[in-house]
């Protein structure tokens, strides 16, 4: 564990420790200030900002088209998504028809970014409670993932290939039969994955009954995603306000009511059967004609707000636009769920042991260049 400083021991006994902000299980740049009693979390205070990019006033200092591409680096494992947010929020001032063409290929990014951000978020949490194994197993699968983007969009993380009026260039001549092909792989693993985490009987006693929230509380911390589901809370934006191609397939939003790791945990594992079957519904079926609408080379949203969320790998991604009519935004604010659910932390965190907070944050999912905009 990183110090920042001395440790403090305060007059009542309780030990002040410094988590991170360097520390393999932050997954960033986090610092967490933890008050023990043994090994009692008495109080956890996160200390944000140390990744701050100021990535809202850039948005507001580049053009309608560049701007998208500054959110790939917030959730950098939501990156289709986010730049999707963006772009429908564009589309949303200009009034643009997205063609049918690019809706399904927008969805199919987005489920397969899903895909791959939960296999790395699987595998980092078993390596975070002491298991190895599952993070290489997990790599196998989503290198596969990331190949197909890097064929199709050029890159593997950041792709870049969302833009207003739809997407940047036409799908790859070998998209659909790699797609086909990875989406078999990942499903005959399905049960390699139970076997070797989910039934695992030390993974269990670590994640049941630990960082337990409420629905109620979920609710008032503004929780949201696979978090705020594993507490019974709807709010899967693809089924409650549909966009793209959601409209087009039938899944399942998947509800948990166990509220702790283990439910959060279920609630993920479930998610990426749901993103399999999403993508067989589309992959055979992706219409024929353009993959982006005409626009102007220099956009101008109209005077006005305009706001446009989707539901990203860690729960709702808002954005919302102030336009003054020029060619650059005169105010972007962006809505991310790793901001609101760390804000949970300390609820789910007061009376846990020091190696439950470990596992707590794994199941929250943090991505921290997400919450320090």
């Amino acid at each position: 564990m990183s110090l920042l400083g001395e440790d403090v021991m305060t007059e009542d006994g309780e030990f002040v420790i410094n988590m991170g902000p360097q520390h393999p299980s932050t997954h960033g740049v986090l610092h967490l200030k933890v008050w023990l009693d043994g090994e009692i979390i008495k109080k956890v205070q996160p200390h944000l900002g140390y990744i701050h990019r100021s990535i809202e006033k850039m948005s507001e200092n580049l053009s309608y088209r560049n701007f998208i591409f500054a959110t790939s680096r917030m959730d950098y494992l939501s990156a289709h998504m986010n730049n999707e947010a963006c772009a429908l929020t564009v589309e949303k001032g200009l009034a643009v028809e997205v063609p049918a063409r690019a809706k399904v290929i927008r969805t199919l990014m987005a489920e397969l970014t899903r895909l791959s951000s939960h296999q790395l978020w699987w595998g980092c949490t078993g390596l975070d409670l002491g298991a190895v194994t599952p993070f290489f197993y997990a790599f196998r699968e989503r290198e596969a993932i990331n190949g197909i983007m890097e064929e199709t969009c050029g890159a593997r993380l950041t792709q870049n290939y969302m833009v207003p009026g739809g997407v940047m260039f036409d799908l790859h001549p070998n998209f659909q039969a790699r797609t086909k092909e990875v989406i078999k792989q990942i499903k005959d693993k399905f049960d390699e994955y139970d076997q070797l985490l989910t039934g695992n009987v030390i993974f269990e006693q670590r994640t049941k009954g630990v960082g337990y929230i409420s629905k109620e509380d979920a609710v008032s911390w503004g929780c949201t995603g696979p978090m705020a589901r594993a507490s019974g809370v709807s709010c899967d934006i693809r089924k409650l306000f549909p966009y793209s191609a959601y409209d087009q397939v039938k899944f399942e939003e998947i509800l948990d009511t166990g509220g702790d790791c283990y439910a959060r945990y279920m609630v993920r594992m479930a998610e990426m059967k749901q993103s399999v079957s999403i993508i067989e519904q589309l992959i055979d079926t992706i219409p024929e004609g353009e993959f982006q609408a005409k626009t102007k080379a220099v956009i101008k949203l109209p005077k006005g707000e305009f706001y446009q969320r989707v539901e990203t790998a860690r729960g709702e991604l808002g954005v919302y636009i102030v336009s003054d009519g020029a060619a650059s935004p005169y105010r972007v604010k962006y809505r991310s769920p790793n901001f609101s659910n760390l804000s949970a932390l300390p609820h789910m965190s007061k009376g846990a042991k020091i190696g439950d907070l470990v596992a707590i944050m794994a199941t929250i999912d943090l991505v921290i260049p997400d919450v320090d905009r």
